[in-house]
């Protein structure tokens, strides 16, 4: 069907315009009828608090870089702190505290570690450990693995009952030799992380057995349960004698431990 002007009446197009805009009036009416919940879905996520978001999402984990092999040069800086105790070159005047000279980079890292994660309890060297990153650590067996630990004295009556633990053990109470893991010359195993006992303080050798024999273990994995489970079966004399016998206990070269 078409329209022509001259048939088209001036009534029937008025009641046509007023039809439109009757029509045009009721769609406005009902679109501002409608309710408002519906919002547009990047005006919904505008409106979300950013605290909200950040609750929301998972926390990333801070993965710390892996570490490279420890360096000597840095870490005489950074074991600086620890010469008040274990001497300035890890020879400890007091004989509470250990020697460190000599002593695997890898041991002392894996002690850290241990102090650091409250696997090993004590409250100076938890403290100590705490700001160290894995690096530090790294850096500060480094240094002390360079150094030479100075030879200590035995006590001669102690020697003979010392050396035949260190070197036999005792297969009826089912003591294994010490040198079986910590070398002849006690200079230890650094890729196992069996540690250096050559010149040690006997106070200190004998303070550590005596604290395994009565139950204290340094970590929950199966090497920790190694000497623990050994000193159960020292005796106090046996204790005395190996302790004294470490001290006076040192390689002809007297060179630190190699660390691979």
């Amino acid at each position: 069907m078409s329209f022509r002007s001259a048939g088209f009446r001036p009534a029937v197009l008025g009641s046509a315009i007023a039809l439109v805009f009757a029509l045009s009036a009721s769609a406005l009416m009902a679109q501002d009828a409608q309710p408002k919940t519906a919002a547009p879905a990047a005006a919904a996520t505008a409106a979300v608090p950013a605290s909200a978001t950040t609750a929301a999402a998972p926390a990333t984990p801070v993965v710390e870089a892996a570490a490279k092999p420890g360096d000597a040069t840095a870490g005489q800086a950074k074991a600086a702190v620890c010469g008040a105790c274990h001497g300035m070159d890890g020879n400890s005047s007091d004989a509470q505290y250990p020697k460190l000279a000599g002593q695997s980079e890898q041991y002392i890292v894996r002690q850290l570690t241990d102090f650091k994660a409250a696997k090993r309890q004590n409250p100076i060297m938890m403290g100590m450990a705490a700001p160290l990153s894995q690096q530090d650590m790294h850096d500060v067996g480094a240094y002390f693995a360079s150094k030479t630990p100075l030879p200590g004295v035995a006590d001669q009556a102690l020697v003979e009952h010392g050396q035949t633990l260190f070197r036999q053990g005792d297969a009826t109470r089912g003591i294994p030799a010490c040198m079986a893991c910590h070398s002849i010359d006690g200079r230890g195993n650094p890729g196992a992380k069996y540690p250096q006992l050559t010149s040690q303080h006997a106070q200190y050798i004998q303070a550590t057995l005596k604290s395994w024999h009565d139950g204290t273990t340094w970590g929950d994995d199966a090497q920790s349960q190694i000497m623990p489970a050994i000193a159960k079966q020292l005796s106090a004399d046996d204790i005395a004698a190996l302790a004294s016998y470490i001290e006076g206990l040192h390689s002809a070269d007297a060179q630190p431990a190699a660390t691979p």
